[in-house]
């Protein structure tokens, strides 16, 4: 397949993406290309789980059940700017016509962008502190990886803000092996290595070299533990770091009630409310009967027309979103409840 980059402009025509805020498009721009298909090629088959979100910008999709065409997804059309067959597992397959260009974005990636934009009224820039690409960068990596997407979406926006920048010279030390634990680290500029001594190796054995968008330092603060490595600029460069307590506070899940479809269900037959907190253009395209549509960024502002009296069952996609809503509804004496896996998962 051909690849090209892709440009913002061209990003803000799908939906969600034209939510995002310009330079979090922009960050994503980054790291997402222009792929193409031949006529007959698959896209995916019916059943995949694999969690991508897929656009067609120009060309014809053939969308397939049971070896039947039961519908098209043409560039460049209003339907096109939804994502192809969102729900998982896909309920059909996809197949290219003729030639296809398409872009294809990690769903969790988007998924955590989309609720970190929303959470707050900050931009990538503005949380790093400067707007340039490295900064951006960095908390782009940090967000992709998988172990990040585990932090509670409704503390992104605090762990960014709290995090205080440390320049450092080549061959400074960051941390030293048998040190007390302090603080959670994440590499934003240069490079370092990670050593360990050993009775055999006062130098050191060499462990890992980190880059830009590596964090290290967490596992004596889970722990409790002294520092088992020590941690060298290998060049001049930076850290952000988070201090211990907040290490602790923020990446603890909150106290949240996830339900079941089934039980969820109980809940709203018995005069419970669906509260969707997706864009207005993600809700139209698709959301569950008698839904109230209110977008995440808007919650704090929605939340005096909300009745205290109700139970609230929030949902979006896949219940990142929904979760920090449930948060600020919580926290502000509201029934609130996830929808655990959210609509886009096919529950018993």
């Amino acid at each position: 397949m051909a690849s090209e980059q892709v440009s913002t402009e061209l990003l803000r025509g799908f939906s969600p993406l034209d939510g995002l805020k310009r330079d979090n498009l922009a960050a994503l721009a980054r790291k997402v290309q222009i792929r193409e298909m031949s006529p007959g090629q698959l896209l995916f088959k019916e059943g995949d789980t694999e969690k991508r979100t897929l656009y067609v910008i120009s060309g014809i999709l053939e969308l397939v059940d049971q070896g039947k065409v039961v519908g098209n997804v043409e560039g460049g059309s209003e339907f096109a700017r939804n994502p192809v067959a969102p729900v998982y597992p896909r309920r059909v397959s996809a197949r290219a016509r003729d030639r296809v260009q398409f872009i294809s974005i990690d769903s969790d990636l988007l998924d955590v962008m989309l609720t970190w934009d929303q959470t707050g009224t900050y931009e990538v820039s503005e949380l790093a502190g400067k707007s340039d690409q490295s900064n951006e960068d960095w908390m782009t990596m940090l967000l992709q990886t998988k172990a990040f997407h585990k932090i509670p979406p409704a503390n992104i926006q605090a762990i960014f803000m709290r995090m205080q920048q440390i320049n450092y010279r080549s061959g400074d030390v960051i941390l030293k092996q048998g040190a007390e634990g302090d603080y959670f680290y994440v590499l934003i500029r240069g490079s370092a290595l990670v050593t360990r001594e050993t009775p055999l190796s006062k130098e050191g054995i060499k462990l890992a070299e980190l880059q830009v968008g590596d964090t290290f330092g967490e596992e004596a603060l889970i722990s409790d533990a002294k520092r088992n490595a020590t941690v060298t600029m290998q060049s001049d460069g930076a850290v952000m770091r988070l201090g211990k307590d907040d290490f602790k506070k923020l990446l603890n899940e909150p106290m949240l009630d996830w339900l079941t479809k089934s039980e969820a269900e109980e809940i709203i037959r018995g005069g419970g409310q669906w509260l969707d907190v997706r864009l207005p253009s993600e809700f139209e395209n698709q959301h569950l009967d008698g839904a109230l549509n209110i977008p995440l960024y808007f919650i704090r502002l929605k939340i005096s027309t909300l009745d205290q009296s109700k139970k609230y069952i929030v949902c979006c996609d896949t219940g990142r979103r929904s979760s920090a809503g449930a948060y600020i509804l919580s926290e502000r004496g509201y029934q609130a409840y996830v929808l655990k896996g959210g609509i886009n998962r096919e529950q018993a």
